[in-house]
């Protein structure tokens, strides 16, 4: 039976498309009318097609008044009819951050950040935990840290994720996540919503194969499983669980529709075989104990339900995997959790990376452990100096948008230079040093700040009593120079050496400032970068620091690095 909206819906139509007239000076819109209708209406949404000419028709009507008599009749008909409408619709101060969170109540709502444990967290897990976590914290709320770990065979977990991840998180959000939860361990949950399916019929064990199913799928014809009684499901079930059938033999399917317009929904398998004997979990309490495993749909539906989970946020290439969970959810009679998406977010450098992947090529060789500083790892990243902070505020300042976006790590390295910057002690690092003699009357010691903003961190002293300096080999190919915090200089050649004459101490003109370092307070170091897929270890003079590892420092004119120990620095960018 085709829907009709009645007089009271018919009028509503007409008042907000008088509303839209009066404050767009008589050009209301039908895409804004129903924007604003759907938006408080949400019963109306299914019947859009009906309602969409009603709309350009209320429209039109408006227009038209509003051209013949003027914005004051509109006014009048509202005031008489629907005064509400006349309220200054106050606008909305710009939320910083990230969007604002629909249906949420302090204190009870509930987040997931879930990661397959197949290795430690990269840059793109980043962002599911800074932005559920961000969430959780704003809303005095649950962030749930949940392993799904049921998959042993294409993505078989690694046991040292399972502690490398929480601390991860941890290090990232500034928090620990409220709660963690391992889905291998949660598998009698599985089993007892797997055999509810079958007790009411809403789910069946399926004994076509890929193939044969996939067919039917395109013909959107039922498969012959599908009219099993509950009991034969049941005595199948059993079978699969007792190691009668093995992989390949039978799945357990959610009944859905086999005429649904995205194939992907249609009789979508919950629950499959998988040889545990051949590839046992790695978790010793786990190992070959189940034969029978859920599929991450399944598996995930079933957790957030039993764990609480208020809202979802997650990327747009799931979207498919909430419509099959919102049709499991109502056989169950539950109510889905609220769904927010992301796009894709691809960043220049860093091409196309996955677990799976860095696994692989570290277990051949290829990488120097899951924190070598060619990879996008978080291990990686933090020890070459990137910040929780910056990655927090990079992946905050993206938002929730659907939109695919494309970034350089320049970003992402801007936010690391404002965490860290305020902190960085200055330091030198002469590369290609070349040794100079100094000529001319000077100070025996130059003293140079610890850091330009902050006077009262004091000084670096350089003793130059024995007049030599060490200097890059790249910035004699100017005659003239400035030495920083201390004099200009002329460079002066014989043919044999280079020396320097000693200018003005007070600077006085354009020349260009370079560093330098004295001849006894330096040490010979190494710069470690990551560049062009290659790690690489730059030799040069160090000045002497006492800075306990980890401090992140600007090097002059290179960049900031990380102290590794006393002759040892990693490079963070530029």
């Amino acid at each position: 039976m085709t829907w009709t909206p009645d007089e009271e819906t018919l009028a509503s139509f007409r008042h907000l498309a008088l509303q839209n007239a009066i404050e767009y000076e008589g050009k209301a819109a039908p895409g804004s009318v129903i924007g604003r209708l759907m938006g408080t209406r949400s019963d109306l949404r299914q019947h859009g097609k009906i309602i969409s000419p009603l709309i350009a028709k209320a429209v039109a009507d408006a227009n038209k008044m509003a051209a013949e008599q003027g914005l004051a009749a509109l006014q009048a008909i509202l005031e008489a009819e629907a005064p509400q409408l006349l309220e200054k619709r106050e606008k909305k101060e710009r939320r910083e951050g990230l969007p604002e969170l629909k249906n949420a109540t302090k204190g009870k709502v509930v987040l997931r950040f879930a990661p397959n444990p197949n290795g430690p967290l990269s840059f793109g897990h980043a962002r599911g935990i800074v932005i559920n976590g961000s969430y959780a914290k704003e809303w005095d709320g649950e962030l749930i840290l949940r392993f799904d770990d049921t998959d042993t065979v294409v993505k078989p977990p690694l046991p040292s994720a399972y502690e490398q991840i929480p601390d991860e998180a941890e290090w990232l959000l500034g928090f620990k996540p409220h709660r963690v939860v391992i889905a291998s361990e949660q598998m009698p949950h599985y089993y007892e919503h797997a055999v509810k399916m079958l007790e009411n019929n809403f789910g069946y064990v399926c004994q076509c194969t890929g193939e044969q199913f996939k067919e039917f799928r395109v013909s959107k014809t039922e498969c012959p499983c599908r009219s099993n009684d509950v009991s034969l499901n049941l005595e199948l079930w059993t079978k699969m669980t007792d190691g009668t059938f093995v992989p390949g033999d039978a799945v357990v399917r959610v009944k859905t529709a086999m005429d649904l317009k995205n194939p992907a929904l249609r009789d979508w398998p919950a629950l499959r075989i998988q040889n545990t004997a051949e590839h046992p979990h790695p978790r010793p309490m786990i190992g070959s104990k189940y034969r029978v495993w859920p599929l991450l749909d399944f598996q995930s539906a079933v957790e957030d339900h039993v764990q609480g989970v208020t809202h979802i946020i997650r990327g747009k290439d799931l979207m498919d995997s909430t419509r099959k969970q919102t049709l499991l959810y109502e056989h169950f009679g539950w109510t889905y959790p609220e769904t927010m998406y992301w796009g894709r977010v691809k960043v220049h450098e860093w091409g196309g990376f996955s677990t799976s992947q860095m696994r692989r090529d570290i277990e051949a060789g290829l990488f120097n452990g899951w924190d070598d500083p060619r990879l996008p790892t978080l291990s990686a990243l933090r020890k070459t100096g990137i910040t929780a902070s910056a990655l927090r505020d990079f992946w905050v300042e993206l938002g929730v948008t659907q939109k695919d976006i494309s970034v350089p790590l320049s970003t992402l390295y801007s936010h690391n230079t404002k965490s860290i910057d305020d902190d960085a002690p200055r330091v030198s690092f002469v590369r290609e040093p070349v040794h100079l003699k100094l000529k001319g009357e000077h100070s025996d010691n130059v003293n140079v700040e610890v850091h330009p903003n902050h006077p009262s961190r004091g000084m670096r002293n350089f003793d130059v009593s024995n007049k030599s300096i060490w200097v890059e080999k790249q910035d004699l190919e100017k005659s003239e120079i400035r030495l920083k915090g201390f004099a200009d200089i002329t460079l002066q050649n014989d043919g044999k050496t280079t020396s320097a004459q000693i200018g003005s101490i007070e600077r006085n003109d354009r020349r260009p400032i370079v560093h330098w370092l004295p001849e006894s307070g330096s040490v010979k170091a190494t710069l470690i970068t990551a560049e062009d897929g290659e790690i690489k270890h730059q030799n040069g003079l160090l000045e002497s620091h006492s800075y306990p590892h980890g401090t992140m420092v600007q090097v002059e004119r290179i960049g900031y690095a990380r102290v590794i120990d006393s002759t040892t620095l990693m490079f963070t960018h530029s």
